[in-house]
């Protein structure tokens, strides 16, 4: 991994991406520890698999971005993705604090997105 290693301040964008990835890591983690809590349905199918996997790259992106990656417009969009994934199988169960979750990973979703978009096109100039 190639770390920039020249000091830019920290856009807006980028504050707002990586808090947004803060917070869906957070959710995710509360939330898988409340299927596990609650057991039955909620450990069926694939919220959790993707609960785990959401939060480890929402923790990639933030990292990634700390250290300026020449790699961060490209996990970012991969964290859209796996955020989208993770809402989706959030909203396939009815409870209040899955889709609190999924509520949470949709934003992150649109963040990284944007962040994704951006470094794209800073890359092409």
């Amino acid at each position: 991994m190639m770390i920039t290693t020249e000091a830019r301040p920290m856009s807006k964008e980028m504050q707002d991406c990586m808090q947004a990835c803060t917070d869906c890591y957070k959710i995710c983690v509360e939330t898988m520890n409340y299927c596990m809590q609650t057991g039955g349905r909620y450990l069926e199918g694939p919220a959790m698999g993707m609960l785990r996997d959401c939060a480890e790259m929402c923790q990639m992106c933030v990292n990634m971005m700390m250290c300026n990656s020449e790699f961060m417009g490209s996990i970012c969009g991969l964290c859209a993705e796996m955020c989208v994934r993770c809402a989706e199988a959030c909203e396939a169960i009815d409870d209040p604090k899955l889709r609190e979750c999924a509520a949470v990973c949709r934003r992150c979703a649109e963040t990284c997105t944007q962040m994704s978009r951006s470094m794209a096109l800073t890359a092409t100039q």
